[in-house]
């Protein structure tokens, strides 16, 4: 009996580690969840017809892992299927140690380099996490301006740009 209740705890434990959320609104959240924790949210039907969403709520003056970033909810039914958020690559080791503590610890973590003929090669540190059909990736292009966390549940990342 105390095996049992020990290990259902220990589950429990790991899974809520593994929800991957952005200030508190996690997947399968409502748009009224978003607007509670984003005030300052825009929320409108997306622009193009998509299987995998059809609103999406941005904010671009939030805080998150203590540094300024934008951020992008993608809903299909009320009930958030994605988010991205964007900020500095300069926060990488802050958002790369809230991540971690948050997400626990990524199913990978590596820099990949990329090459292209008569281009200066061009480096992006990733880490990516998965729990179930959830999936989160982290990728900061190095020596760019660019560094975003995608978030996103089951094939959203392969269906959200195919037009309807």
């Amino acid at each position: 009996m105390r095996a049992a209740l020990f290990l259902a705890l220990l589950f429990g434990t790991a899974r809520a580690a593994l929800a991957f959320d952005a200030n508190g609104v996690a997947l399968g959240a409502a748009e009224r969840d978003i607007k509670d924790v984003f005030p300052s949210a825009h929320c409108q039907p997306l622009e193009w017809k998509s299987a995998a969403a059809d609103r999406r709520c941005d904010d671009a003056r939030i805080s998150f892992a203590d540094v300024r970033a934008r951020i992008t909810f993608y809903l299909k039914g009320d009930a958030v299927q994605a988010f991205d958020v964007r900020f500095s690559p300069d926060d990488r080791e802050r958002v790369v140690r809230f991540l971690k503590s948050r997400y626990g610890a990524p199913l990978s973590e590596r820099t990949e380099t990329f090459s292209r003929e008569g281009k200066p090669e061009r480096q992006v540190y990733k880490l990516r996490w998965e729990s179930g059909h959830d999936k989160a990736l982290l990728s900061v292009q190095l020596d760019r301006r660019h560094a975003q966390l995608e978030v996103w549940r089951g094939d959203f990342d392969q269906e959200i740009y195919k037009l309807r």
